[in-house]
């Protein structure tokens, strides 16, 4: 409990599902949390159930990053805890199943959609916040990503490649954000309960052989990730298991 008294928290995407979750599971902490998101009045809902704050972001605009940190570390003096997970399914299920995909015909405004949330608004997060990080002596990122991005979702080929580039970069990035103090990992869960999934979807899940897993379960992964000093992991999550830790398979050398 004490690793998170009064440390100072931003977690994106926290209105609802995962990011609420870890809201909550942070203020039970002790957090001073920040919760962000584009849905004023759920994040305000959110803020206030934690006793933290609200700041509505859009985390594909590197403007609105900047100036959300920069009143962060005006208040505060900086963060300690990043938990970068916004993130949008290529076609929302919410109400009905995945559609069938068809690489020709996905709207332009859906692919960048899907790239902004998924992609920018990691890229613009790390980079918004590893000062204000240092400021405070260093810290912790976590990001939501996906099993999709250690494996395959052909249901969702787009939302797959963006989760698997969000991999990608904590991976590659770690390294170097440790120089400063700052661990960066990922968790990835299967399916989780949230606003995403539709009844047929859900079905669908259930026919995978998965079980959704209440976004609380994904919320302790999150602050495990955080306080355990592992930097570039990537944490698998399922319903009713512990965060299991993923080991690449070795790439083939030339003499393979």
């Amino acid at each position: 409990m004490s690793r998170f008294d009064q440390k100072i928290c931003l977690v994106t995407g926290g209105a609802s599902g995962i990011g609420r979750a870890t809201c909550e599971a942070l203020g039970a902490r002790g957090a001073h949390v920040v919760v962000t998101d584009i849905d004023e009045a759920a994040g305000c809902d959110a803020a206030a159930a934690v006793g933290g704050e609200f700041a509505h972001l859009d985390v594909s605009d590197r403007d609105a990053w900047r100036s959300v940190v920069q009143g962060i570390v005006a208040a505060h003096g900086g963060l300690d805890l990043v938990h970068l997970n916004a993130g949008v399914t290529t076609y929302p299920a919410a109400g009905g199943g995945f559609p069938a995909v068809d690489i020709a015909a996905i709207p332009a405004d859906v692919y960048r959609r899907t790239m902004s949330v998924n992609v920018d608004g990691v890229v613009f997060g790390v980079g918004a916040t590893v000062q204000a990080l240092e400021n405070r002596g260093g810290g912790a990122i976590v990001v939501t990503a996906s099993v999709a991005g250690l494996g395959t979702w052909e249901v969702d080929p787009l939302y797959t490649m963006t989760k698997h580039a969000v991999v990608g970069l904590v991976r590659s990035l770690a390294p170097s954000l440790a120089q400063r103090g700052i661990t960066l990992n990922a968790i990835c869960p299967a399916a989780v309960d949230t606003k995403i999934f539709g009844p047929e979807a859900e079905d669908f899940v259930r026919e995978t052989g998965l079980r959704l897993m209440p976004p609380s379960q994904v919320a302790d992964a999150v602050i495990e990730a955080a306080a355990g000093g592992e930097t570039g992991q990537c944490w698998v999550c399922y319903d009713g298991h512990d965060p299991k830790l993923y080991i690449p398979a070795p790439l083939p050398g030339l003499d393979d």
